[in-house]
């Protein structure tokens, strides 16, 4: 049975607004530190009440320090039984949720470094990880989302998704045409008149388009984009940044 996409809540507005409110602040700063001094003149000194008061005076600033809070983002784990794209247990105490594009070679060399460093958190239990592709790239992305959601409705996602990335590399967009991708899923033993039928299906279609949305709708413009345990990491970063979010996550968890 298809999905449906992601119902219009807060969570879409999450990261626009923190970028809104970070911006916000500082503009707001710069704004109080102009106004504390007064406008410069040539001869080195402000104007203002106190004209003796030269530029390199130290301005009186505002002690209080506005903390801006983060937005839990966990809401973003589906936790759904149904979800073909996901590795590890849906009870996993920390979720990674990944935003990613078969034509970003980022995404790519971040699968083939990264991913498999996680693979005893998955094997433990104690890491779900669930994959959305945004397609960012256009058309043949978005052909190639189809192809692995393909695969995944014969229980074959994540070898086909590696096929993808194999090496560590992305396809060249000629390589992501339907006979290629057809020709993968021959590769790999998959029916391939299930598998054409299924990549051009209405449920594949709906479900593609579901995940590219709802990853713009957060903001995720760029890929990869990641939410480990409720906070976004941006870029694929060095593994150590992961394992160490992971490994804090969990901690907090067993308080």
């Amino acid at each position: 049975m298809a999905r449906q996409g992601p119902a219009s809540s807060p969570r879409r507005w999450l990261l626009p607004v923190l970028v809104i409110v970070v911006a916000g602040l500082l503009i707001a700063f710069v704004v109080v530190r102009a106004g504390s001094g007064g406008g410069e003149v040539d001869d080195g000194t402000q104007a203002g009440p106190d004209a003796t008061q030269t530029a390199g005076d130290e301005q009186d600033l505002p002690d209080e320090v506005i903390e801006v809070e983060e937005p839990d983002l966990t809401e973003l784990e589906r936790r759904d039984a149904d979800d073909l794209l996901t590795a590890g247990p849906l009870d996993a105490p920390v979720a990674i949720v990944v935003y990613s594009d078969y034509q970003c070679p980022f995404c790519a060399s971040w699968n083939h470094e990264t991913f498999p460093e996680l693979a005893g958190y998955i094997e433990a239990g104690d890491l779900r990880v669930e994959w959305r592709d945004v397609n960012v790239f256009g058309e043949e992305s978005e052909r190639a989302s189809r192809a692995a959601y393909a695969a995944a409705l014969q229980d074959s996602y994540w070898a086909y998704h590696d096929e993808l990335f194999a090496g560590g590399d992305i396809r060249s967009p000629r390589a992501l045409g339907e006979e290629q991708l057809v020709e993968i899923a021959a590769e790999l033993g998959l029916d391939t008149d299930q598998f054409a039928a299924d990549m051009d299906a209405e449920e594949t279609h709906e479900q593609v388009r579901a995940n590219a949305e709802e990853g713009i709708d957060i903001g995720a413009h760029s890929t990869p984009t990641f939410i480990v345990d409720g906070e976004a990491i941006l870029g694929a970063q060095p593994t150590d940044v992961f394992i160490d979010a992971i490994e804090t996550a969990l901690q907090d968890a067993g308080d």
